[in-house]
């Protein structure tokens, strides 16, 4: 007698196919087929792509076309497409008068520096709670994540008390880049974004590291970091770009008028410049990032999306 001792095959089912989620739409691709109803569509996504276009290219175009216009033609025709006289040396005389290039160069190293902070928070923090896996991580992140539900206004006292009294040092860090740098880097959601990238590596590779006698450090250096790229580059664009707008904490934070960044300046120049000047500071203060977000805006999608992962 002959026994069969090969395992048996599994069943193999077949699948419905289904539709994906990219071609469900409200309207079925039958009814679309009707000129008309095909027709009404067209229209109302077009019409919806044009409004959309100018909420967010109309006040570019505005504070554009303030930049070279007169004050006396911003007031008497403020919507107008285009100064009946153009004043091309509005940027020139801004970035004079105003002393744009000192509060410009503030709000480089302040957004820099941030930026950095919370990189190397997020990457630290992330990779601990999510690959070294301490004892109370959960109840740690749980924390972490509590602080999305507190407004930044509701700990602005106590963050300012902190600075002016660093516990342990008992120095006043106030009116210095640290007081733009480190708190910058207790941000709960970079930190949410750099544990769930890790949640998804193969956790072999570090328990196979781990066996070879590599240490955390050297586990976070030679494995999570060159594999984390994209995260990292994605956290710190986005922080770059959240602290160079940043107007509340650095108007606490830094009272001394020579040291504040542009977010802050420009409202107080305002008071007492001309209006046409204060519109090229802000066009000036608009532009870096603006450039930055259209070159690396398929890094920050690509970063947030955890795409650069393959397999």
């Amino acid at each position: 007698m002959i026994v069969n001792t090969e395992a048996p095959r599994p069943v193999v089912r077949a699948r419905r196919r289904t539709r994906t989620d990219a071609n469900r739409s409200l309207i079925s691709r039958a009814d679309l087929r009707r000129p008309g109803l095909r027709l009404s569509v067209r229209a109302i996504q077009g019409t919806l792509l044009a409004l959309v276009a100018i909420a967010g290219i109309g006040p570019l175009w505005w504070l554009f076309k303030g930049s070279f216009s007169g004050t006396q033609e911003l007031l008497q025709n403020p919507a107008a497409l285009w100064p009946s006289t153009t004043q091309w040396d509005n940027i020139a005389n801004a970035w004079t008068q105003l002393d744009i290039g000192h509060y410009l160069l503030n709000t480089v190293v302040y957004a820099v520096g941030a930026a950095g902070v919370q990189v190397i928070v997020a990457v630290t923090a992330g990779f601990a709670l999510s690959v070294l896996r301490p004892r109370f991580g959960r109840v740690v992140y749980g924390a972490i994540l509590a602080t999305l539900f507190i407004p930044g206004t509701v700990s602005l006292v106590a963050l300012y008390l902190t600075i002016i009294n660093v516990p342990g040092l008992n120095i006043n860090i106030a009116n210095t880049p640290w007081a733009i740098w480190l708190p910058a880097g207790a941000h709960a959601f970079n930190v949410l974004i750099a544990k769930q990238f890790f949640d998804t590596l193969p956790r072999e590779l570090f328990e196979a590291a781990s066996v070879d006698g590599a240490s955390p450090f050297r586990m976070l250096l030679q494995i999570a970091m060159p594999l984390s790229r994209p995260m990292m580059f994605a956290i710190g664009l986005l922080s770059l770009m959240g602290a160079w707008k940043d107007f509340l904490w650095p108007l606490v934070a830094m009272s001394d008028p020579a040291k504040q960044p542009l977010s802050v300046a420009l409202p107080r120049l305002a008071e007492n410049a001309d209006q046409a000047l204060v519109l090229a500071g802000m066009l000036i203060s608009t532009i870096p990032p603006l450039i930055v977000f259209i070159i690396f805006q398929r890094q920050i999608v690509q970063g947030v999306g955890f795409s650069g992962l393959k397999g």
